[in-house]
């Protein structure tokens, strides 16, 4: 979209985000899930939304959450073998995939199903977001600490040669589904002892060739998925990837002057665009969420800010694809659609409005408010598009909730807390006097503490972990 987009002088409420969900009921495939025909691409971003829409009382929006995602894992585009989603389908029923492997689409669908998880408490949608994480740390992990960007398609030439499967490989046959040139993908359920002899057998195939650039968006939405997963399914393991990830884009990945360069295979390259400073905030968000350590909150604050100074149109609002002081070969333009992924848009509006309620920065959500005014009267016409972008309005018109959680993210209380799937509340973790979510707060008798606020007015601090209970 254009960087000539006019900001609307209608209001913006919240009568948008229930006509959006209506729009997805419309255009939704009721039969397959998801939207489109074919080919039919994985839209997390509007699954998200739906959560979050859920949660408001709308009823029709968790089946249609739940008929995609488990359309989407019964097999064929969801690798049931080695875990992890192919790029697309080319057909309307997820089965015949394009069997390229992409890090941005794992990321955010292995997000998408551990909320799933915490909404519906169904345990597959556990399983699938680990055997969606432990692919991405098997296969697409760098040396340095990053993430390659794709999985090939082809093997020695053959697409999907080391994905399919012919009747003598040893999986059941009623579980066979033809593919082309007599071979077949796998689609239904395997047992876990199933699923670990093919395994076995397709790792002695070759493997398909890998795009080792590491992408810093991309990396940013892998470190968010990673941490959350980590953080709620307890986790080291994937804690510890992303605290190695966190300190990648912030090492290799990031120049002398603490700006982000683009791509790393390796050495740095290029100059970060918009969606690099906001996805890569994002992920350091959830990575302080689930570490704790100050250190990620306020390098998510810096990037976030240093953004704004970069990419800022303080004429129309919203943000630019491309820094100021970048080499301009055509006019700056801005990227306001959630296809295939978050826009840097969308993505910055939501670390903005986050970091606003953390920080106390009215300023902060105004910038935010600028981006919904730029795609005000897209979001009812096409939704599809702006997944992203609604869930950052949603969070723009929740009630403030700010957790700040004073002692580990291990403790106990501190579980309890955020243990739910509450999207739209902000978390701080300290003792510090830094961030003034955090100030004059502290150990209750030598306990790790919990203070729930509205705009900085703060409930009693909370010692005791059952003060908190499921939703």
């Amino acid at each position: 979209m254009p960087c000539a987009a006019r900001a609307s002088w209608h209001l913006l409420t919240e009568s948008l985000l229930g006509e959006a969900t209506r729009g997805l009921r419309a255009q939704f495939d009721v039969e397959w899930g998801g939207w489109g025909n074919a080919p039919k691409f994985p839209q997390a971003s509007v699954l998200e939304f739906l959560l979050r829409m859920h949660l408001r009382g709308d009823e029709s929006a968790l089946p249609m959450v739940t008929a995609t995602l488990d359309a989407m894992a019964a097999g064929g585009m969801y690798d049931l073998v080695g875990g992890g989603f192919h790029r697309y389908s080319v057909d309307r029923e997820w089965l015949v995939p394009h069997f390229e492997k992409m890090l941005y689409d794992n990321a955010l669908l292995a997000a998408t199903y551990l909320h799933a998880w915490v909404v519906t408490g169904n345990d597959r949608y556990r399983r699938i977001t680990e055997q969606t994480l432990d692919y991405m740390l098997r296969e697409l992990r760098l040396p340095e600490g990053g993430f390659a960007s794709a999985q090939d398609a082809d093997t020695d030439g053959v697409e999907g040669l080391t994905f399919t499967w012919t009747p003598g490989d040893g999986v059941p046959e009623e579980l066979l589904q033809p593919f082309e040139h007599g071979r077949f993908v796998i689609r239904g359920e395997l047992d876990e002892a199933e699923r670990q002899r093919l395994f076995e057998i397709r790792e002695e195939r070759p493997m398909p060739a890998r795009d080792d650039k590491a992408i810093a968006a991309w990396n940013g939405l892998a470190l968010a998925a990673l941490a959350e997963a980590g953080r709620r399914l307890e986790r080291e393991d994937y804690v510890d990837a992303g605290r190695e990830l966190g300190e990648f884009l912030l090492g290799p990945l990031s120049t002398a002057d603490d700006r982000l360069h683009r791509t790393f295979r390796g050495e740095a390259k290029g100059t970060g665009y918009l969606e690099d400073y906001a996805d890569v905030a994002h992920g350091l968000l959830e990575l302080h969420k689930a570490a704790g350590d100050l250190r990620w909150l306020e390098e998510a604050n810096r990037l976030a800010r240093l953004a704004v100074d970069l990419f800022a149109d303080e004429e129309r609002g919203g943000f630019y694809l491309s820094a100021a002081d970048a080499e301009q070969l055509v006019a700056r333009k801005k990227d306001l659609e959630d296809q295939p992924i978050p826009a840097g848009n969308s993505m910055l509006a939501y670390v903005l409005l986050q970091l606003a309620r953390i920080y106390g920065d009215d300023e902060l959500e105004k910038l935010a408010v600028g981006v919904f005014r730029l795609i005000r009267e897209a979001l009812p016409r096409a939704p599809v598009g702006f997944g992203h972008a609604l869930s950052a309005l949603d969070l723009h018109f929740s009630p403030p909730r700010e957790v700040a959680i004073i002692g580990p993210p291990e403790s106990q209380v501190a579980r309890a807390a955020l243990r739910g799937f509450e999207p739209n509340a902000v978390v701080a973790f300290g003792p510090t006097e830094d961030v003034p979510l955090l100030k004059s707060k502290d150990f209750v008798n030598g306990k790790p503490a919990v203070y729930v606020c509205e705009r900085f007015v703060c409930q009693a601090p909370v010692t005791d972990p059952k003060t908190f209970t499921d939703p």
